[in-house]
């Protein structure tokens, strides 16, 4: 037994031996890319297709100096260690990481935790086709051969079979953020609703959608609510105008997300803190004790928001 053992560990070091730099690469991250994709849902064929890409199979200065296999640059909120090269434009910032599996993980909140990527989690998993070329299509690269690239290494190394060893996966983020309608009996139950329109919840708390010429009192008032409470649970400091289909609480926010919305990376559009609390039902002032944050912060795009 002994013996058979040791010939085959010596087979495993002459096949290692000879394999090429992209089967190395594989052989070394694929178990990362599995347990990746468990956690986050971005199936392991295209987080390895990507890697090797982007990294010239862990060759470029960035994955060898830097550990940075996907090319993720600092934005404001980076606290770790820098690099600078020339990219888009002339001495970039780039993230050093301590080690890979730590940019395997960036890289996987980077697709699940910012809008434009949002939609790849509601196509099936083993569809690396369709992730590839809705990739492509959010703007992940200007390559306008990129989608084809990654499909190409897939099937080249037989990335696929890495994407069926993921078990249970997460719940898509579109899943976990669509409000959930409230029947009326149930809300009878909970709080002195209306039911002069519909109820939602957003993370487990019950809220209504404002329409034109409401204002937080009347919405308080047809819900049997007093109008400082209404004020508190929506984080606002005095009685206005809540724009049309802008969301209005009838109960307290929670002091944190739902599991599987750990962050929210901020997109291109101009969003205040506030508003990054009323869409995920987050007390503000809990995000900022989460994150450290001043009273006058003003999220840039690229920046990470903890909410939980």
């Amino acid at each position: 037994m002994k013996k058979a053992i040791l010939l085959f560990s010596a087979l495993a070091l002459l096949f290692a031996a000879d394999a090429g730099p992209y089967e190395k690469y594989i052989q070394k991250y694929s178990s990362v890319a599995v347990s990746e994709m468990r956690r986050s849902g971005v199936p392991a064929s295209i987080t390895l297709a990507q890697g090797l890409l982007e990294s010239a199979a862990g060759q470029s200065t960035l994955a060898t100096k830097a550990n940075n296999h996907f090319g993720i640059k600092c934005h404001s909120d980076w606290k770790g260690k820098k690099t600078y090269r020339d990219d888009d434009k002339a001495n970039e910032c780039f993230r050093v990481y301590s080690n890979a599996a730590a940019s395997f993980r960036d890289h996987s909140d980077f697709l699940r935790y910012q809008d434009r990527y949002k939609f790849l989690f509601d196509l099936e998993p083993t569809d690396y086709k369709a992730w590839a070329k809705g990739l492509k299509k959010a703007g992940y690269a200007t390559d306008r051969l990129y989608a084809g690239k990654l499909i190409k290494l897939i099937e080249d190394y037989e990335l696929y079979r890495f994407d069926s060893e993921s078990g249970e996966l997460p719940e898509a983020p579109h899943a976990i953020e669509t409000p959930e309608e409230v029947a009326a009996v149930q809300a009878r139950e909970e709080v002195r609703f209306s039911l002069s329109r519909k109820v939602y919840k957003i993370n487990g708390v019950p809220c209504v959608y404002a329409v034109k010429g409401d204002t937080y009192e009347s919405i308080a008032a047809s819900n049997g609510l007093f109008p400082g409470e209404i004020l508190r649970f929506n984080d606002v400091s005095s009685d206005c105008e809540p724009a049309p289909g802008s969301v209005v609480y009838l109960q307290h926010k929670k002091k944190k997300a739902p599991r599987g919305m750990n962050k929210y990376i901020v997109g291109p559009e101009e969003e205040s803190l506030w508003e990054i609390s009323q869409r995920f039902g987050v007390r503000l002032g809990a995000i900022k004790r989460m994150n450290r944050l001043s009273d006058d912060y003003k999220p840039l795009e690229g920046d990470t928001i903890l909410l939980r």
